[in-house]
């Protein structure tokens, strides 16, 4: 309903794909809803939550029952969770998972045997920067889209033959709602979340493996896996981590 999901369905929408809208707020979704059929797309809303089973199975068998199949899945759902790993507890690093995989994993492993159905369909996973190289203080968040890279690596593999494409979207700092109030350095700007959605529709049409956009990421996933303690130097000195700015009451 809003950043990287809500940026990815009106540029699906714009190449003439009908979008099924899921997450919590049904009125930022009936919003997108309006977008995405201003460009001349069909829209369907589903209020979901995808920490919960019947929420998600709702979702897709509303889906089946408007357009009979399911083409494309993007699952985009996150929660951005900070802390230290001396401070973690289980239960943060559960916070975590609950939405960046299991929420993911929900949804994907719904909808699969109807895009098995079909052989035919792509499935994009959206990952982070932290899926690649682990920034700190994120350790919740790193953990949770490293996995999604690992589910992604597999699932492309299993699904070679069926005709289902999988593609892994590694973005940065994006300029949404999520980290609204984290305040990042010159050398990690914020991306508008347009620029990841119009990499991803491309990774889509091209069936890519992966997307890491923009230079500097994809020098730093270089540099990483070259020499990662160098990458560790460049995290600390560019304090690519970023600083949470208090909220300010009424914010």
């Amino acid at each position: 309903s809003s950043g990287i999901g809500r940026a990815t369905a009106l540029a699906l929408a714009r190449e003439g794909v009908h979008v099924a809208l899921a997450a919590r707020r049904e009125d930022a979704l009936n919003e997108v809803a309006q977008e995405a059929r201003a460009l001349g797309a069909e829209a369907l809303v589903v209020p979901t939550d995808v920490t919960d089973d019947t929420s998600v199975w709702r979702l897709i068998h509303r889906t089946l029952e408007r357009w009979h199949r399911i083409d494309i899945v993007v699952a985009s759902a996150g929660l951005y969770v900070r802390c230290p790993v001396e401070q973690l507890t289980i239960g943060v690093v559960e916070e975590s998972f609950r939405v960046n995989l299991y929420g993911t994993l929900r949804v994907v492993l719904e909808a699969l045997p109807h895009m098995r159905a079909e052989r035919s369909g792509h499935i994009v996973l959206l990952s982070s920067m932290d899926g690649r190289k682990g920034i700190p203080p994120d350790g919740p968040y790193v953990m949770a889209k490293f996995a999604l890279r690992g589910l992604g690596e597999v699932m492309r593999q299993e699904l070679r033959a069926s005709g289902i494409g999988v593609t892994v979207v590694y973005p940065g700092r994006v300029d949404t709602p999520m980290i609204e109030s984290l305040d990042v350095p010159w050398a990690s700007p914020k991306a508008p979340p347009e620029e990841i959605a119009r990499a991803t529709v491309r990774a889509i049409l091209r069936n890519r493996v992966e997307v890491i956009p923009g230079f500097r990421l994809r020098l730093l996933d270089l540099v990483n896996t070259l020499a990662p303690r160098l990458a560790d130097w460049f995290v600390r000195v560019l304090r690519l981590a970023g600083r949470e700015r208090p909220v300010v009451s009424g914010e």
